[in-house]
């Protein structure tokens, strides 16, 4: 039998009062709301702490509502306790419909994908590594958008006369450098790693954060401007470099843009820009593999997927960062 996210709860709460002896302690009166627009999709918080409200700004507050959908509702609530350190990274299951993370007693979330609902605990201290709190605590708040509302693409997106296309590629691939470096040569810049393919429609419409962008401490060789910035230390993964892009005036922003190429990344040393048509089936694998969620929103998400494949594909392998450009912008404004 399923359990819902109540029994879930429970069953926690239970668990920590026997192995912890924890004294029974009421949860908080969440007195504090606000409503966020990641990626324009509309997601209520309700908490019982303004701090945990200053990072859901942090995270969103420059998106704002593009899309009328159901709002996703998380509560968070904040415990005290004793600890100065970061708390550990957290572990992560999915049982469906539930997605379940836990890192210690005092940070824990759980998201009911069927319902879009959830609820989160965090410590004050997890509070004070903010890195730390949204990267794996918060941000959860969100899932239910790349479930139910969009389909996630490992890929970065650029623009061009309003025509859009997607970077795809491993990690290392350079869909961050490549969308910054077209951003910087007057594309318009959508997203540097992840774009979300919105479900529905016969439009290809894809959304991103444009309002950031990451890179790894190498890139400082590539973009002079970047040299003595401050490398972020990331939660998990590796450390970068991450900037807003609104101070960026060199650089034009959309939130949406309708995707017309696919092109996927191989970067080699020494190797001349070079385009060739790529395998849809290969391309569908990969953007598969990431998906996760209920049966109905995956085919949801392999509809759309494939709506995207009517879109020209294409390999694009390269070494110069210039010439890389030269050819996106041949096959954007030719066709070829």
């Amino acid at each position: 039998m399923m359990l819902t996210i109540e029994q879930i709860e429970s069953a926690c709460d239970a668990s920590l009062q026997f192995d912890f002896s924890r004294h029974e302690i009421e949860a908080p009166e969440l007195k504090l709301c606000c409503t966020y627009y990641p990626y324009g999709f509309p997601v209520e918080v309700k908490t019982n702490s303004n701090e945990v409200l200053e990072q859901f700004s942090q995270l969103w507050g420059r998106f704002t509502k593009m899309h009328d959908t159901k709002p996703l509702c998380t509560d968070v609530h904040v415990v005290d306790n004793d600890a100065t350190d970061c708390p550990p990274a957290p572990s992560y299951r999915i049982m469906l419909p539930l997605l379940i993370c836990v890192a210690d007693v005092d940070n824990y979330g759980i998201i009911d994908l069927n319902s879009c609902r959830g609820k989160i605990t965090v410590s004050r201290a997890a509070l004070r590594y903010p890195l730390y709190s949204q990267y794996f605590l918060l941000g959860m708040a969100a899932s239910g958008i790349a479930t139910r509302y969009t389909t996630p693409i490992h890929a970065g997106c650029v623009a061009l006369d309003g025509r859009g296309v997607l970077l795809c590629g491993d990690s290392g691939a350079g869909k961050s450098t490549l969308s910054y470096a077209c951003a910087s040569a007057g594309w318009t810049y959508l997203s540097d790693d992840a774009t979300f393919l919105v479900n529905g429609g016969t439009d290809r419409l894809v959304t991103g954060n444009c309002h950031q962008v990451r890179f790894r401490p190498s890139a400082v060789e590539l973009f002079p401007e970047l040299q003595g910035l401050e490398v972020t230390p990331r939660a998990a993964g590796k450390p970068s470099i991450e900037l807003p892009t609104a101070p960026m005036k060199y650089i034009e922003r959309a939130d949406t843009v309708r995707a017309d190429f696919i092109v996927f990344l191989k970067r080699r040393d020494g190797a001349q820009a070079r385009l060739v048509p790529y395998r849809k089936d290969v391309a569908r694998q990969f953007m598969r593999q990431a998906l996760y969620g209920l049966t109905e929103s995956l085919a949801l998400q392999y509809a759309a997927i494939e709506r995207l494949l009517a879109a020209d594909v294409f390999e694009l392998t390269y070494s110069s960062l210039d010439a890389a450009i030269d050819r996106l912008q041949r096959l954007v404004r030719r066709g070829q």
